[in-house]
């Protein structure tokens, strides 16, 4: 089961995933089982009452994303830049990827993210629950 309690939401950094996606499920359980010692990151299924309250705190051009969003320090990222960011929480040998992915500049990093996103439900199942559902 996937880390989804403890800590105060403003005191926490938070990955905000798609609920019904077999792709994100199997992220987040592959970052929590991979997470550095010390790390604490929280998830949350973006249609829950507690993302959608995160989520109305961000830039105005974010809130309409129909994306992943990382919420790190308090800042909130979206799409490539969250998909990237995450790794900066998990062991070193994960960790080290992050200067070599941002290097690749950000159109082509969301021309991969969107790429992704669009056909993630064709080659994931749907979970039958949502492993990280609070509310």
């Amino acid at each position: 089961m996937v880390n989804t309690e403890g800590g105060s939401m403003s005191e926490r950094d938070f990955l905000l995933l798609d609920g019904d996606c077999g792709l994100c499920h199997r992220l987040a359980n592959f970052i929590d089982k991979r997470l550095a010692k010390g790390q604490d990151l929280g998830y949350r299924p973006i249609l829950s009452d507690a993302a959608q309250t995160m989520i109305h705190t961000f830039p105005k051009k974010q809130q309409a994303a129909d994306s992943v969003y990382l919420v790190r320090h308090g800042k909130s990222y979206i799409r490539s830049a969250a998909g990237i960011r995450f790794l900066l929480y998990m062991r070193w040998y994960y960790a080290m990827w992050y200067p070599v992915l941002w290097l690749i500049p950000l159109p082509i990093r969301d021309i991969g993210y969107w790429f992704i996103a669009k056909y993630r439900h064709k080659f994931f199942k749907k979970p039958e629950t949502c492993l990280f559902r609070i509310d």
